[in-house]
């Protein structure tokens, strides 16, 4: 009994077998995974190790300066430390408080959280200066990080020109144009983390170091920029117009001296180039050079415009300042006449008065070197009505920006070219070596010589004696035209809404500067551009020429300056802050001659814009800094300086950027 069962419970053979082959087996294929991983896929599983305890990181590269044309700094990046705490790591938390205190000006209680211990890892509230490096360098438990930060020396100043940048990428203007220069080259570098992942402090490895980027020197005057802006500031407070711009270029090369637009108190629009609006009376030069140009009509042909009413395809066009039936093509350009320009026109055949804006520039790109440009609009004869031709004769029917504008006048002054606009004069490589520099573009002639010497002529005589003598200088003639036209809110006219303005050019024997003024909106009974826009213009010149560091070429000044200087009339316009420096009455060589010093006035408690003049008047270079009156000044009032010596005001309220 007790043997059977014994053999009863033996296990079978191949049982036994069955079981120490499936032993085997899984043996085996441990044994042969163990060996693919720790020798064939090796290297494949230490990467992924290496990969959870080390990052690889992008180091953003140092961010090119944007220049103005004398190589003075309108953006730059700046390095700032961020500065980490680890307060676990403080051997001395009293000594670290301490020095924390000292070095970064913060509070007890901000020092106390910053180095509490219920904290693995702190981040000081602000970014600081280099100078705290080297107070806390090697302090243990405090770790150093470097910033790069865009900063702007002069604050908004052609902040819409320049751009912004954000997460280190160009956004808008300049700065986006040429990311691929400005932005360099990032490097790489290796940050080491602990088993959960977080950043282990000071253990960051430099595998490639990042390139800095070039550098792009702009045609913009720093100073000019600043006359402009101020004059535009001062003329929207003054009228309580809703914004904006004023355009300064050189006629001779197309290059812009200074781009400002203003809308809803912002200096970062660009509204210069990409928001259009109806000219008005600003494009009657060119209706009367198209006539010249094609021997249509001469400036002294007549216009019968009546009794200042006519009638025309079921329109009416009214005048009523008019004192004469019959009048020249020239007094109607001068007086502004909208019958008179409109019935001259009638000589142009649809086709030739479309080539002839079209070849001011009107209804296309200029090429201006920054983005979102618009053409405005210039439709084909095909698509006109029956009233186009006056229409567009007067302004009306076609929208322009102010810096087709700019570029148009600069044809009728340079002798009948129509310049391309430049805004950059060359770019440089990091350590400063041209890489491109850009010559003056030309885009075709449009005017014979001696017909735009004709209509600029026409110019002078509506600044010396028709709609614009609030443009009128006492020591140069200037050429010019006033306009003031209906907004036109993509609905129709707005109600007692316009936009007043004025271009010109001076001086108008030798001009040197083209000058572009525009007003949206201004309130009051005086709206109009002769009445607006002109003061702005003239202000904006005498600025310039108190200002002797800017591009005006002063030898030329004077043979172009009256031989007998006018007296103005008083006028009951506004007052602007850049008219309260008398231009110079007569530019002598004592007055152009910058080798002699100047004695630096004391501007302390000035409001910033009467400061500022005054300093720009000694030829001086002003960098403000907060907001608010003058509370100190570097060098101090008293020092001796050169004109074109940079003067540092300090405001009462904050710092700038």
């Amino acid at each position: 009994m007790t043997g059977h069962s014994l053999q009863g419970d033996r296990v079978p053979t191949w049982r036994r077998r069955a079981v120490l082959t499936l032993w085997l087996t899984a043996i085996g294929v441990i044994c042969v995974r163990a060996a693919q991983i720790q020798v064939v896929q090796s290297s494949v599983w230490q990467g992924l190790a290496e990969a959870q305890h080390q990052t690889d990181v992008e180091v953003p590269a140092t961010r090119g300066s944007i220049l103005d044309r004398d190589g003075t700094p309108l953006a730059v990046s700046r390095e700032r430390i961020r500065v980490n705490v680890a307060p676990r790591e403080l051997t001395d938390v009293e000594a670290a408080r301490a020095l924390l205190r000292e070095s970064l000006g913060l509070s007890r209680s901000a020092v106390t959280r910053l180095t509490s211990t219920d904290r693995v890892w702190a981040v000081a509230p602000d970014l600081y200066a280099p100078v705290v490096r080297d107070a806390l360098r090697g302090a243990r438990g405090v770790h150093l990080e470097t910033v790069l930060q865009r900063y702007h020396p002069h604050g908004d100043l052609a902040r819409g020109v320049l751009g912004g940048v954000r997460e280190n990428k160009g956004a808008g203007g300049v700065e986006i144009v040429f990311e691929a220069l400005l932005g360099g080259v990032p490097g790489r570098e290796v940050i080491a983390r602990d088993n959960v992942g977080r950043e282990i402090p000071g253990e960051r490895v430099m595998m490639t170091p990042p390139r800095a980027g070039g550098e792009v020197v702009l045609t913009l005057d720093m100073d000019m920029q600043e006359i402009a802006q101020q004059a535009l500031e001062e003329a929207i407070e003054e009228t309580s117009a809703t914004g904006g711009d004023v355009v300064i270029t050189d006629p001779m090369t197309g290059e812009i001296l200074a781009l400002v637009s203003i809308r809803g108190g912002r200096t970062t629009a660009l509204s210069a180039i990409n928001t259009p609006y109806e000219p008005g009376s600003t494009i009657k030069p060119f209706t009367v050079a198209g006539l010249l140009q094609h021997g249509l009509a001469s400036l002294d042909d007549t216009v019968d415009v009546g009794d200042g009413r006519w009638e025309i395809d079921g329109r009416t066009i009214t005048e009523t300042h008019l004192e004469t039936s019959r009048i020249s093509v020239a007094d109607a350009l001068r007086e502004s006449s909208n019958i008179g320009i409109a019935k001259a026109a009638q000589a142009f055949t649809p086709g030739l008065q479309f080539e002839t804006l079209r070849d001011f520039g009107f209804g296309g790109l200029t090429g201006i070197e920054l983005p979102g440009e618009t053409a405005g609009t210039l439709r084909r004869p095909e698509r006109w009505t029956a009233m186009s031709d006056e229409s567009l004769a007067i302004g009306y029917e076609l929208s322009a920006t102010p810096l087709q504008m700019a570029m148009a006048y600069g044809a009728l002054a340079n002798g009948g070219l129509l310049m391309q606009p430049r805004l950059i004069r060359e770019t440089r490589s990091a350590t400063g070596q041209v890489l491109e520099r850009y010559e003056r573009q030309l885009v075709r002639r449009v005017l014979a010589p001696h017909v735009a010497a004709q209509v600029a002529q026409a110019l002078v005589d509506v600044v010396e004696d028709g709609t614009g003598t609030s443009a009128r200088m006492a020591s140069f003639q200037v050429a010019g035209k006033t306009g003031t036209a209906r907004l036109d809110s993509g609905h129709g006219y707005e109600r007692g809404a316009y936009y007043a303005s004025f271009a010109g050019f001076f001086p108008a024997e030798d001009p040197q500067l083209v000058v572009f003024v525009g007003l949206e909106n201004p309130q009051g009974a005086s709206y109009y551009g002769g009445a607006v826009a002109a003061p702005v213009t003239r202000a904006t010149m005498e600025a310039a020429l108190a200002a002797r560091a800017t591009p005006l070429d002063r030898s030329a000044l004077i043979r172009s300056a009256r031989r007998a200087p006018v007296t103005l009339p008083v006028r009951s316009t506004q007052s602007f802050a850049a008219s309260e420096v008398a231009a110079p009455t007569s530019l002598s060589p004592q007055v152009r001659d910058r080798s002699a010093g100047v004695t630096l006035p004391d501007v302390s408690g000035l409001p910033t814009r009467v400061a500022v003049r005054r300093l720009h008047a000694l030829g001086l270079r002003v960098v403000p800094a907060g907001t608010g009156s003058i509370r100190a000044m570097r060098p101090p009032a008293g020092t001796r300086v050169q004109p074109g010596d940079t003067i540092n005001l300090r405001l009462s309220i904050g710092e700038g950027e």
